[in-house]
């Protein structure tokens, strides 16, 4: 968006009317040029959103991998934005509305698979309080999104019982589930098969069962990846770096 005019509404002697706000929603901006982006980032914090950074489709599509958003504002002339467009291998419900930055002439490179047929765009250049505006109404009615356990790449979605990590979504049985939670939420920390057991099943069990349970859970959880289950032999399990 080079030589991009960016600011507020013109003229001497009209009252503007305050700019539409957030509720604490997460917002991903997806823009190459640095001031435009600094820019975007800082009013959208001062409206009351979180903001999230990306420079360019690979970093989106890395952002759209690690956290849930509830907008995406996207300047379309990012380099690689067709990173942005394999958003479609996203379930549908992870998919966030899209506010598009483009010039006139390049409106042909909308992205319509990132979103779910929410979407808007403005035309560059631009008004901040237009960019606002829009973003508030593919908001409205929207809460923020909860944003479940993590660990690094891995997420839970305590709502749905269903965990991914990075873009991989992972298979778990009820079973692996409860056991991968206990994990991520006492990272770091040693547990033993006694506390598994308790937390998994609310009883103790031969102590293979936790074995096999563990076992079934690193190879979802730790494919093609560094692996975040450790066994501390003697001790127990812990999931961590």
């Amino acid at each position: 968006m080079d030589g991009v005019g960016v600011g507020g509404a013109r003229g001497s002697g009209t009252e503007v009317s305050a700019p539409a706000r957030g509720n604490g929603q997460h917002v991903l901006v997806v823009v190459h040029d640095s001031a435009i982006a600094e820019l975007l980032m800082t009013t959208l914090e001062l409206a009351d959103y979180r903001v999230t950074g990306a420079r360019t489709g690979a970093q989106g599509m890395a952002r759209l991998a690690e956290h849930r958003f509830d907008l995406v504002v996207m300047d379309v002339s990012v380099p690689d934005i067709e990173e942005l467009g394999e958003g479609r291998r996203f379930r549908p419900a992870d998919r966030p509305p899209v506010l598009f930055l483009a010039e006139y002439e390049k409106l042909s490179l909308l992205v319509p698979e990132l979103g779910l047929g929410e979407s808007d765009y403005v035309t560059v250049p631009f008004r901040i309080s237009e960019v606002l505006t829009r973003a508030h109404v593919l908001l409205r009615g929207r809460s923020p999104v909860r944003q479940g356990p993590r660990y690094g790449d891995l997420v839970l979605d305590d709502d749905t019982c269903q965990a991914r990590r990075g873009r991989r979504a992972l298979d778990l049985t009820p079973a692996e589930y409860r056991l991968l939670r206990h994990l991520l939420v006492n990272a770091e920390r040693v547990l033993s098969k006694e506390q598994i057991c308790r937390h998994v099943w609310g009883e103790t069990r031969a102590g293979n069962a936790i074995e096999k349970l563990v076992s079934r859970l690193r190879h979802k959880v730790d494919q093609e990846q560094p692996p975040l289950i450790h066994t501390r032999r003697g001790f127990g399990y812990r999931l961590g770096r």
